[in-house]
């Protein structure tokens, strides 16, 4: 079994990049489903380009693909910092919706963050519905082929290391991983974004 160095999820910058793909969307609603593949395809694609994660989750292979597994616990309210994450998002039977007032601005997210969340929503929404998202991680993330889970159950954790392989970065993949395990424990240390 490979390592897989478990980060902290960086709680204000999951919020504010649920929030800025929210508002990119009419109404600023849309089904958590698909906040959660826009999220992970941010997640990898900044992981590609830059070498770090923008909400620092870890990731579950499930049946329609890898999902950021605690901003999903935050969206069922399972998660102990669900309480944050409602003053900003509520969910609503299968959609989100971003709270008309107390949604945050991108004060922790940079400028080339921001460019990625809207590069990636602005190519899910040419994808098309929920299922043509998912259809295209099943096609296009091996990491998730890898470890989908069998039919007797739910998820299978998607080891970080998978995900730099896919996207290119295996001769580097120790040194992300160092980075961000000592990242995460200064974070712990300092109790950070919390």
């Amino acid at each position: 079994m490979v390592y897989a160095p478990r980060t902290r999820l960086k709680l204000s910058k999951a919020i504010e990049a649920s929030a800025e793909l929210l508002r990119l969307e009419r109404g600023n609603r849309m089904s958590y489903l698909r906040l959660l593949k826009l999220l992970y395809l941010a997640d990898r694609t900044s992981l590609e380009r830059f070498g770090r994660p923008i909400t620092y989750d870890y990731y579950y292979a499930l049946k329609h693909g890898p999902v950021p597994s605690q901003i999903y616990n935050l969206i069922k309210g399972e998660h102990p910092d669900a309480p944050q994450w409602s003053r900003v998002i509520v969910r609503d039977e299968y959609q989100v919706r971003l709270r008309t007032s107390g949604a945050p601005r991108s004060e922790h997210l940079s400028k080339a963050e921001v460019g990625v969340l809207h590069e990636v929503a602005d190519q899910c929404r040419k994808l098309g519905d929920d299922w043509h998202i998912v259809d295209y991680l099943h096609d296009n993330c091996p990491e998730w082929a890898r470890n989908k889970p069998p039919h007797d159950k739910t998820s299978r954790p998607i080891p970080l290391r998978d995900i730099l392989e896919a996207v290119g970065l295996s001769d580097i993949a120790d040194e992300i991983e160092d980075d961000l395990r000592e990242e995460s424990a200064m974070d712990d240390f300092f109790d950070a974004d919390r």
